[in-house]
């Protein structure tokens, strides 16, 4: 298995913090945002490669980090720092950005990747059981991560893609933002697409369809193919502006630091 972490983002709703830094090398409690995915990704053998896929802009901000961990006298870097490898898309800027879906488009053509293949959002934080995870996908195939919203607002649910699985976990309808959502299951930025549907990707863009927002594709591609649902147990954190970054931040400070909510200090390293 080959896994792919999106890290190519312009994070403008988070500026002036990712001004010249990425949104992936924040630093939540003390460390890169990143690095609590591949804390848990890096150790895993069935795991052989992890692509990481930058801009242009923030290219040498990912080389330079790391370089860095790869230096440390011990831990997991140095043990299994080998399985990462960085490629820059080339883009320069929000308007030529090649989206989520074109960049893992272009990994595949890149890294030629042939196997089963995770997907991992770059600026989330997963609360996951990935042994549980690969378990499922390996009994049911290409599998699709997602959040219970139960209990929540609509106005809530209606921001994600939200989906409608059958008796058999399997995906039978998926709505990008809707306005009256029939389902409170929202799909994270978390995937495992079995090889056999990875030349699915390059024929939704020859289509012409959205190359940004993951759930475009996974609108069109449950119509083509069985996908499952595994819903998540526990925590999630979509950093996607200052308020989501400061719960996250909260939060992760107070269960791994010990520390309560108080002054916040942003760090980029």
């Amino acid at each position: 298995m080959k896994a792919i972490i999106l890290g190519a983002g312009y994070g403008v709703r988070l500026y002036p913090l990712t001004k010249n830094t990425p949104k992936p090398l924040l630093a939540i409690a003390g460390k890169p945002v990143i690095e609590w995915s591949l804390d848990a990704l890096l150790p895993r053998k069935e795991i052989d490669r992890i692509f990481i896929v930058s801009n242009n802009r923030f290219y040498d901000n990912y080389k330079d980090w790391l370089e860095q961990r790869m230096q440390s006298p011990a831990g997991l870097f140095r043990k299994y720092g080998q399985k990462i490898v960085i490629y820059n898309d080339k883009s320069l800027s929000p308007d030529d950005k090649l989206g989520a879906i074109g960049d893992i488009n272009f990994v595949i053509k890149k890294a030629a990747i042939k196997d089963d293949l995770m997907i991992v959002a770059g600026d989330n934080l997963f609360g996951i059981d990935y042994t549980d995870f690969v378990k499922y996908f390996k009994k049911h195939g290409t599998t699709i991560c997602l959040k219970d919203f139960k209990g929540s607002n609509k106005k809530l649910v209606s921001q994600y893609g939200v989906v409608t699985l059958d008796k058999d976990k399997r995906l039978i309808d998926f709505e990008e933002k809707p306005a009256q959502p029939q389902s409170t299951l929202v799909a994270m930025c978390l995937y495992i697409f079995a090889q056999g549907d990875l030349k699915l990707v390059s024929q939704y863009l020859k289509k012409g369809f959205n190359p940004d927002a993951p759930g475009y594709y996974l609108q069109w591609l449950h119509k083509t193919k069985d996908i499952y649902g595994y819903t998540l147990k526990g925590r999630w954190f979509d950093i996607g502006d200052i308020d989501s970054y400061e719960k996250a931040s909260d939060y992760y400070r107070h269960k791994y630091l010990g520390e309560t909510a108080q002054s916040r200090t942003y760090l980029t390293r």
